[in-house]
């Protein structure tokens, strides 16, 4: 922003400074050197355009495609993949010395597929994750009528408005900066700011000033916002902010800070904890089997110190770093990130079936260490349909009073009944309610789509609603005139009494009136509004009986006690009266008439609406949903804290918190509840966000919610925040789970946020949690499955080269178990049905590990049995001719010693050994050169152990439907989906082993009836092994009583 010339307005921090809704008019228009009369200067206007800038929002730029892509790569897992696949590369390029075939190049080519498909997902992610900043730009206007050398210019373009320009708004517009109002051209002015502040309904505007400067943004009511929408009326307003120093444009700013904050989900962080601990350990087993094996391909004769006859084999060497890239392939779980992505989007489908739509893939798990939820009141914990409660009308004496009391939380008429209603012919004094309620609104209530909706204001819906319940003056249901209409009996009153004129609602009076002619010609006056401002202007009320008595002191006190009961209860009140005596408008009949001047300014209104007949009152509310105490008490039995933030006023909010369950009924909230203020004014923010229990903040603005959001994930929660409007969507980024309302909510609310609720229920995230909290033990089963797998193939190899055996398993075979046999029983792993318990134990700590000691213990075990067996049977196959009872000299092979197995490398240096051809399915192997026997010769070995290993990985499947609970008490039956996975997994297995060409490309040969019962029996005790470790686990883990008791304390 350049600075300005000597006419223009001060300098941007300046004017930032300066607060227009707490100034008059005359000052903010000497402030900004304009005249509402003539406007600004063109010249003036460029001037001020080059120092302030264009009126839009700021366009971050993001990362290039080639920044997305490039993080794609930073991540460590990524990393190692990568390195093997190019190590691959280097060795299937150097091995193929010049004839190159496909099988040499399968495995970099599938591991470079692996990593170019998790790239694409990724990137396809991160473009989609900053809409929120475009949906913003599109709430902007695009137009203004702009008052320039004393010219109205009709359609300016609203990027070229300055601080100082003149706007007229009529009803309609959307504002196009933030504006102070000079005065209204109409009697009211209204507003719908609420996807800015979070009201609901929408306010009225004034050309007063603000008496304080520290004014909220609800509080600046002769302030127009960006991004608002005129509902009522027109205004002269003076352009005091543009761009990003509206308020809109600093949600903008607060949104795209946010973003840069996005943290790693819980999983992610463990999962690259673990990528760390890999690469360590890789390099350190792959360094040992270099270590162990360099005796292999170099040799040399110490003479002293110094070596001498070193030779050193190229071939030999190669061959050793070959088992060494197969280690690495062997380690990691190739696997691992697509059944983690197809987990997570299976979740997404079961939490769509619940009403809790998943925008980003990893907050399915984040939601499962929810500690905290943060949650508006309004259509979250409460219903956002207003209904009226209790009735009260005046009795059948001076001083006394009658309460009904109403049912029904919805705008359905047939909802609920009124308690204790009089049968028969409705008495006069409640006949002028009905009258009033139906008359003196503006409301409709229609019926669509199997619901009631309303359109209005939901206070003055919910009047229609109850005279709906109230029924006709002879008795009669309005229902039985007409079935299919919603509001029939307010369609009879309206014909009763028919509306000439209306006195609109201002803030000063409280109260809106209207004149109506009955059937009989004669003119009445009917108001509502504030009952202590309608007791203030009522000279008599109306008895049971229809008969008007003086308002005396008794009455007023039964009255006002009335209201203060209704209020202590968080009721909003609204009082009835009328008026038949109405002077110069006995006779009103419309426009023509000598006292409609008197409409035409809304000062006479007070002076109209005195001396009336009051008649009753009601108390309202916006009830809480029904299901939401429950939601609170499973929230409270799972550890998780319920925080409720809202932009409604204190007392309204603590009464909806008693009556939900978030406070109990009697606890002292004196510490528990405040307004945003007092929270920001706090020195120690943090020892109030740790008190245990319920906490409640009113009044709260956007940056209040930003600041108890990032205090509360510095002490290490994991939060999930509600909210729909725009002024919540920097909240909802900056959450670990920003959940947007799918009904209520704005489009940027919904960008902005992780998960979206489509039936803005509270009890739809605590269902979510509890989903969460399954998917993601479900995916620690599987974790686990495939690292246990993956350190079996380690061990299998690493014995391999300890030992001095051929190497039974090659890294295309590796690759293929890791990625394809592996997978499905993986992925199955997420189908196991949720614990019973799992809402009754508290959130797990987000830093909690993957592996525990006892765990990485098993698995160690388990991973070394499969090792013994893998290697095992390589060397049965050589050295035996049966295994305990089963024939395996079938197919024709030449048995050989252990010795000789090991020591394979000096096969050309015995004397007369020589093997026989053997048969393996249709194929016949005969060497020409005996010691081809241990490099051609292991393919029936080799594939013995891939077939062993693919049935142990199966097995011990089997073992991963539960932590700790045996296979007895958790059969395999209870996930058929797994069964179903292990039948795939093993149909896979055989169609690479009996499809001659797959057979050829995986290094592998069909395998005999003998054979295949000699793997089952190799592969069965892994399933026994892991039950023994299960039962220790059991006896000696203390951890299940201390939580379920430590909970109980809690509770």
């Amino acid at each position: 922003m350049g600075e300005a010339g000597q006419d223009a307005p001060p300098p941007e921090k300046e004017v930032d400074m300066f607060p227009a809704w707490a100034r008059t008019v005359e000052d903010c228009e000497e402030r900004y050197a304009v005249s509402a009369a003539r406007g600004l200067s063109s010249s003036e206007a460029a001037a001020r355009l080059r120092a302030h800038g264009p009126n839009e929002l700021a366009e971050h730029p993001g990362p290039t495609m080639l920044q997305l892509i490039a993080q794609q790569f930073d991540d460590t897992l990524v990393r190692i993949l990568l390195a093997a696949a190019a190590v691959s590369f280097l060795l299937a390029l150097s091995s193929s010395a010049g004839a190159l075939t496909l099988s040499a190049f399968v495995e970099p080519l599938v591991i470079f597929l692996i990593l170019v498909v998790n790239a694409a997902v990724g990137v396809w992610q991160e473009t989609n994750a900053e809409k929120a900043l475009e949906a913003l730009r599109e709430i902007q206007s695009d137009h203004a009528a702009v008052l320039r050398d004393g010219n109205w210019l009709p359609s300016l373009p609203a990027r070229d408005l300055v601080p100082g320009d003149i706007v007229q708004l009529r009803v309609g517009d959307k504002v196009p900066a933030d504006m102070r109002v000079l005065r209204l051209v109409t009697s009211t002015l209204r507003v719908e700011q609420g996807s800015l502040t979070g009201e609901t309904a929408s306010v009225n505007k004034t050309a007063h000033a603000v008496p304080t400067e520290d004014a909220d943004i609800q509080a600046k009511e002769c302030m127009m916002f960006a991004g608002t929408t005129v509902v009522n009326g027109s205004a002269i307003c003076l352009v005091v902010h543009t761009g990003m120093d509206t308020e809109i444009g600093k949600i903008h700013a607060q949104i795209h800070e946010a973003s840069q904050e996005d943290d790693d989900t819980p999983l992610k962080k463990k999962l690259n904890e673990f990528g760390e601990a890999l690469t360590k350990i890789i390099g350190l087993i792959c360094a040992l089997v270099w270590l162990i094996n360099v005796k292999y391909f170099l040799t040399f004769e110490l003479d002293g110190w110094v070596p001498r006859n070193i030779r050193f084999s190229f071939e030999k060497c190669t061959y050793y770093f070959e088992i060494a890239v197969a280690l690495a392939v062997a380690a990691i779980p190739e696997g691992l990130p697509a059944v983690i992505t197809t987990c997570l989007a299976l979740g997404t489908r079961k939490m769509a079936a619940k009403n809790a739509l998943v925008r980003k893939l990893p907050s399915v798990e984040t939601l499962g260490c929810t500690t905290v939820i943060c949650s508006d009141k309004t259509g979250t914990l409460t219903t956002n349909q207003m209904s009226v409660a209790r009735v009260v009308a005046i009795g059948d004496a001076v001083g006394k009073v009658r309460s009904f009391k109403v049912d029904g939380t919805t705008y359905d008429p047939r909802d609920g009944v009124i308690h204790h209603w009089p049968s028969g012919r409705m008495d006069a004094n409640l006949q002028t309610i009905a009258k009033v309620s139906a008359v003196c609104n503006d409301a409709s209530v229609a019926h669509s789509l199997h619901q009631y909706t309303a359109t209005g204001m939901p206070t003055e819906a919910a009047l229609k609603v109850l005279v709906e319940k109230m029924g006709l003056p002879e008795g009669k249901n309005g229902l039985s005139l007409d079935p299919s209409e919603t509001l029939g009996c307010c369609r009879w009153w309206s014909n009763a009494a028919k509306r000439i004129a209306t006195l609109e609602f201002d803030r000063t009076r409280k109260s809106m009136g209207v004149i109506v002619k009955s059937k009989s010609g004669s003119n009445a006056l009917l108001v509502k509004g504030a009952v202590e401002t309608l007791l203030e202007r009522s000279s008599h009320i109306q008895l049971q009986d229809g008969s008007i008595v003086p308002l005396d002191d008794k009455s007023r006190k039964a009255i006002l006690e009335s209201l203060h009961q209704m209020s202590t209860k968080a009721l909003r009140c609204l009082g009835f009266a009328y008026k038949e005596d109405l002077a110069e408008f006995a006779t009103y009949d419309g426009e023509n008439h000598p006292a409609h001047k008197l409409l035409l300014d809304p000062a006479n209104y007070a002076a109209i609406e005195t001396n009336l007949i009051f008649t009753g009152l009601v108390g309202l509310r916006d009830p809480p949903r029904e299901e939401v105490f429950d939601a609170i008490e499973d929230c409270r039995a799972a550890g998780i804290r319920v925080m409720v933030i809202t932009g409604d006023n204190k007392e309204t909010a603590e009464a909806i918190c008693r009556e939900i369950g978030v406070f109990s009924p009697d606890e002292d909230i004196t510490l528990k509840s405040l307004t945003g203020k007092e929270f920001m004014a706090l020195e120690d923010k943090k020892t109030l966000l740790r008190r245990k229990g319920g906490l409640l903040f009113s009044r709260a603005e956007p940056r209040h919610k930003q600041e108890i959001v990032r205090l509360l994930k510095e002490d290490g929660e994991v939060v999930a925040m509600t909210g729909d409007g725009v002024n919540d969507a920097p909240a909802l980024k900056l959450a670990d789970i920003g959940i947007a309302m799918g009904i209520t909510g704005t489009e940027v609310a919904k960008e902005a946020s992780d998960m979206v609720l489509a039936d803005d229920n509270f009890s739809t995230i605590v269902a979510a949690v509890g989903e969460g909290r399954s998917i993601y033990n479900n995916m620690k089963a599987f974790i686990r499955y495939m690292i246990s797998s993956n350190i079996g193939e380690v061990a299998s190899i690493f014995l391999t080269s300890a030992m001095g055996i051929p190497e039974g398993l090659i890294p295309v075979q590796l690759l293929w178990v890791n990625l394809v046999t592996d997978g499905p029983p993986a992925t199955a792993l997420g189908f196991n049905p949720p614990d019973k318990d799992i809402m009754k134990k508290p959130p797990r700590r987000s830093d909690d590990s993957l592996i525990t000691p006892w765990i990485l213990f098993r698995y160690l075990v388990i991973g070394l049995y499969v090792g013994i067996a893998t290697v095992g049977i390589f060397v049965i196959w050589y050295t035996h001719g049966s295994f305990m009872g089963i024939d395996l000299t079938g197919d024709g092979h030449t048995l050989v010693s252990y010795s000789q197995l090991s020591n394979w490398g000096q096969c050309s240096t015995w004397d007369n050994f020589t093997v026989v051809p053997f048969t393996a399915g249709a194929r016949t192997f005969t060497f020409d050169d005996p010691c081809e026997y241990f490099h051609g010769g292991k393919v029936k070995a080799t594939t013995l152990s891939l077939s062993v290993l693919v049935a142990i990985e199966m097995f011990n499947s089997l073992n991963a439907l539960s932590e700790d609970t045996s296979l007895l008490r958790m059969p395999p039956w209870v996930n058929p989906w797994l069964l179903l996975a292990m039948s795939v997994s093993f149909g896979l297995h055989f169609l690479i082993l009996y499809v001659p060409f797959l057979a050829q490309v995986f290094g592998i040969v069909p395998l005999s009836l003998n054979e295949w019962l000699l793997v089952l029996l190799v592969a069965l005790p892994v399933v026994l092994i892991d039950e023994v470790l299960k039962f220790v686990g059991r006896c000696t883990s203390p951890t299940g009583p201390k939580r379920r008791s430590k909970k109980q304390k809690g509770e």
